[in-house]
């Protein structure tokens, strides 16, 4: 599970700014706070923001954290790595990338990170605690790598760790234990665009594969009441490959309203772009919650109808439902979630920019420059009318329009 996520110097961050999934001391909703063993984690978060705030930003900086994790060591010895710095302070282009994850594992809190530039990875580390007190495994600078007692497996592999390499990944690719904890949570950490869905599809199929996880996946289809009571996978065999499309079985009834027969729709060609999504989506959302792990989805609500995304953040508020500790972490525009979806305030993030072109992320709960927000407020009010900041900031259309006349004349 993610405790935290921090990031400093990427895009249109400067300074390090952190999204925290620890509950604050409140008595709002509890039912979204995940109980485990010696910890409690929000079971999801919400980023709110005006365009070109930051909030995709920072999702991708956890994509691209993943990314160095998981592929970093196939690189070769010339690669570059991913580097995407602050420009508008004159120290951004010449500082690394910061990144780091606090994460729960096994009973154990790890902390992870590193800072990267374009050719090497400047520093690193990795402490665990069983309760508060936190413990070095490794310690990564430029002048070396330090391997403590505590990390036997890292020992002896300081040597074989390139420049552009993260020591964690080689330790992993040695199998090292407790590297292979942390890179199977990265495995567990997905990132994917609530736009461009298409490509999750195939997660989908695998579930549909299953005939027990088919029939979870049809009966939450037919809770949204999508129009069609069942989904099925056809393969075409086609000259040297093979496809698969999705059909779905829609009721056909008679004159009374007596269903007297079923016919099928080609999910791609005569679905809605909403049920389209919906069931991209499915897979991606129902693999976090039968196995566990962080799903981040940016634009979450792009084509959905504001109770269908209702109802996919309400299955990780389900414990039922959410028994291995599923997190969502999404970006959104809909503030009708802010009224209906029963977010504690220590779920609602914005981004903002500040007057130095950075982003700046805080939670409700943090927010204070009126005095603290009490959880009977309307927050979905205050936010559009600017109360709490991270909105966009609209000019003067009539004023706009008048000029356009004048010059048209």
């Amino acid at each position: 599970m993610l405790i935290s996520f921090t990031v400093g110097n990427y895009r249109s961050f400067g300074g390090q700014q952190t999204l925290s999934l620890v509950p604050a001391p409140i008595t709002d909703h509890p039912q979204n706070v995940i109980q485990q063993p010696n910890i409690a984690l929000l079971s999801s978060a919400a980023l709110y923001g005006a365009n070109a705030s930051g909030k995709s930003n920072l999702l991708r900086a956890m994509s691209i954290m993943k990314h160095i994790v998981m592929e970093g060591f196939d690189n070769n010895s010339v690669s570059e790595l991913p580097y995407d710095p602050f420009l508008l302070a004159p120290e951004g282009p010449q500082q690394p990338t910061f990144y780091e994850i606090s994460c729960w594992i096994d009973g154990l809190r790890y902390r992870y990170g590193f800072e990267a530039d374009q050719t090497s990875i400047q520093a690193e580390w990795l402490f665990v605690a069983e309760k508060k007190a936190e413990k070095p495994l490794f310690l990564r600078l430029r002048d070396g790598i330090e391997v403590k007692r505590a990390f036997p497996e890292g020992k002896n592999l300081e040597e074989k760790t390139r420049d552009n390499a993260l020591f964690l990944s080689v330790v992993d690719k040695f199998n090292g234990k407790t590297a292979g904890l942390m890179m199977n949570w990265f495995r567990r950490l997905n990132v994917i665009s609530g736009l461009a869905h298409e490509g999750y599809r195939r997660i989908t199929f695998q579930m549909l594969e299953n005939p027990e996880q088919q029939e979870m996946l049809t009966r939450f289809f037919r809770t949204l009441d999508l129009g069609f009571e069942g989904i099925r996978m056809e393969v075409i065999d086609l000259p040297g490959e093979k496809t698969v499309a999705l059909k779905t079985l829609h009721p056909v009834s008679d004159d009374q309203g007596k269903q007297v027969s079923t016919i099928e729709f080609d999910v791609r060609l005569q679905e809605s772009a909403g049920t389209n999504k919906v069931i991209d989506l499915s897979g991606p959302i129902f693999d976090t919650l039968l196995n566990g792990g962080v799903l981040v989805a940016d634009e979450l609500d792009a084509k959905l109808h504001p109770l269908l995304t209702l109802s996919i953040i309400r299955l990780f508020q389900n414990p039922e439902l959410n028994q291995k500790g599923g997190q969502l972490i999404f970006a959104t525009h809909d503030t009708n979630i802010l009224s209906i979806c029963n977010l504690r305030r220590d779920q609602i993030y914005f981004v903002e920019k500040n007057s130095s072109g950075a982003s700046d992320l805080y939670s409700l709960v943090e927010y204070n420059k009126e005095g603290k927000v009490r959880k009977d407020r309307s927050f979905e009010k205050d936010y559009i009318s600017g109360r709490y900041g991270a909105i966009p900031y609209v000019g003067d259309f009539d004023k706009l329009l008048k000029y356009g006349a004048e010059n048209k004349n």
